[in-house]
């Protein structure tokens, strides 16, 4: 029997008026609270005096209202929607609530921060590192917050790695792209970054970084607990490519589909102005196709796009040029989308490059954009030697990478580097903030450094990219034997 059905006073679902609104009382499944940790200090203040009140009630121009701090009850649904109707619904998982709690576990007077940055480039890390160091600043008064240059690496390097910061100093961060604080990728040395964590006298460790660093974070973590140290760690989720699992999206994101709308606009353009013209655009996407998603469905100048979760075939019955020649024949030229990560399988590669690996250790993907033209350029030449061909490729990578934020980012970024802020000094460790159906959450470090963020390709997102480009699903046709 359906739960939802509509009951009148009676209790006979046929009598009730279903022409109007109704209520209907639904029992939910049992919620499992899927808590964050906290520092040892904070699990042993034995009473609420202990508590430090949140320097914020005595603002000198802000008076935050009695709704302003967050209950220790308040709690964030990891999942938006479910079936109460199903027989034996899952259990409901919950994250605690972002923001800022009335009393504090944490001094502020007494802590000092140290911020870094790892892994690639990504727009938006400035914009968090200024919020950092103002929030920390003009929210709580913490007036040690030191930059850490290098990556992970820079807390084992020279004093000149650690530069101290204020909100004079990171003023007009937010409107550069990059990282003013410099990264790099690898030189992971658990034992030397803690030794140097401790020397320096770090009490609160913000990491901004992709799955990569957030695992290196959950590392660091499982030291200072295994050591029994007081300081805090959260990972600020950063990835381009929106590929970090539980949180709406990741910071970048959204600049990164408005920027790839310029080198989809350009490419077609050159496909319009040729004959026979194909504009051919590769986009960022190890694992993912989100970005290559987002950006076709907000072009629609795009004939197909080509993502990691979806496999294709190049030749034969159903394949890539089949389509493409069907819609150069109909409107004269087409428009391709490709993600970084797209037919991987399909390039030739030496036992060398099966091997290969770079300094985050993920496997060195070949570049799919080159390789396509090529085979597109093969093709056409084999089987069309008598007609015109054209095919312009562009790759915007590190234009995507290098830019600031736009408007939307920019405060992602803001409530990001303050959720983060309002967590550590409530005591909590070992913990990521983000957006969670909206809502900003803490999660688990080691939830969120395993988690993915694949496309679904059942879902609405990719039935619209298919309506949108009415491309084929690239399935091989199957003999039979």
């Amino acid at each position: 029997m359906d739960p939802t059905a509509a009951t009148s006073s009676g209790g006979n679902p046929a009598d009730a008026d279903a022409t109007g609104p109704t209520n209907t009382t639904v029992t939910l499944p049992p919620l499992t609270l899927r808590d964050v940790p906290r520092l040892p200090s904070a699990l042993a203040s034995p009473t609420p005096a202990a508590a430090v009140p949140n320097p914020i009630s005595r603002h000198p121009y802000f008076h935050p209202p009695a709704t302003f701090y967050i209950s220790p009850g308040d709690v964030t649904l990891r999942h938006a929607f479910f079936d109460i109707a199903s027989a034996a619904p899952s259990p409901l998982v919950a994250y605690r609530r972002a923001g800022p709690r009335g009393a504090l576990a944490v001094d502020p007077a007494a802590a000092r921060a140290a911020l870094v940055t790892c892994g690639g480039l990504c727009p938006g890390l400035n914009t968090v590192l200024r919020e950092l160091v103002v929030g920390l600043h003009e929210l709580y008064g913490v007036r040690h917050v030191f930059g850490v240059a290098a990556g992970y690496r820079g807390f084992y390097g020279a004093d000149e790695d650690h530069v101290r910061l204020d909100p004079a100093a990171v003023d007009g961060w937010h409107k550069k792209g990059g990282t003013v604080l410099k990264t790099t990728r690898g030189g992971f040395d658990l034992g030397k970054i803690v030794d140097g964590i401790v020397a320096r006298g770090y009490t609160q460790i913000y990491a901004i970084g992709g799955d990569g660093t957030m695992r290196g974070a959950v590392a660091i973590f499982q030291e200072f607990k295994r050591r029994g140290l007081n300081i805090s760690i959260t990972g600020i989720p950063k990835t381009v490519d929106n590929d970090i699992g539980i949180i709406d999206r990741s910071f970048g994101f959204q600049t990164a589909v408005e920027i790839a709308q310029q080198a989809i606009d350009a490419a077609h353009v050159e496909a319009l102005s040729a004959v026979n013209g194909v504009g051919l655009v590769k986009l960022m996407g190890r694992s993912t196709g989100h970005i290559a998603l987002h950006a076709t469905l907000s072009s629609r100048d795009v004939d197909c796009c080509l993502i990691p979760e979806v496999d294709f075939h190049l030749e034969g019955k159903g394949g890539l040029f089949e389509f493409l020649y069907e819609r150069i024949k109909k409107k004269g030229h087409a428009v391709i989308v490709v993600a970084e990560g797209a037919g991987q399988e399909l390039i030739p590669r030496t036992d060398d490059q099966k091997r290969e690996q770079d300094e985050s250790g993920n496997i060195v993907f070949l570049d799919v954009g080159p390789w396509l033209k090529s085979e597109l350029g093969r093709w056409w030449k084999r089987e069309h030697p008598n007609e015109l061909f054209t095919v312009k490729y562009i790759d915007p990578t590190y234009m995507i990478r290098a830019v600031p934020a736009n408007a939307t980012d920019n405060l992602y970024c803001t409530l990001l580097a303050h959720s983060a802020i309002h967590g550590v000094v409530a005591g909590f460790t070992g913990f990521v903030p983000g957006p969670v159906n909206g809502t900003y959450s803490y999660i688990p470090l080691e939830d969120v450094a395993v988690a993915k963020n694949p496309v679904d390709v059942n879902d609405h997102k990719w039935a619209w990219v298919r309506s949108v480009t009415n491309q084929p699903d690239f399935l091989k046709p199957k003999h039979n034997i």
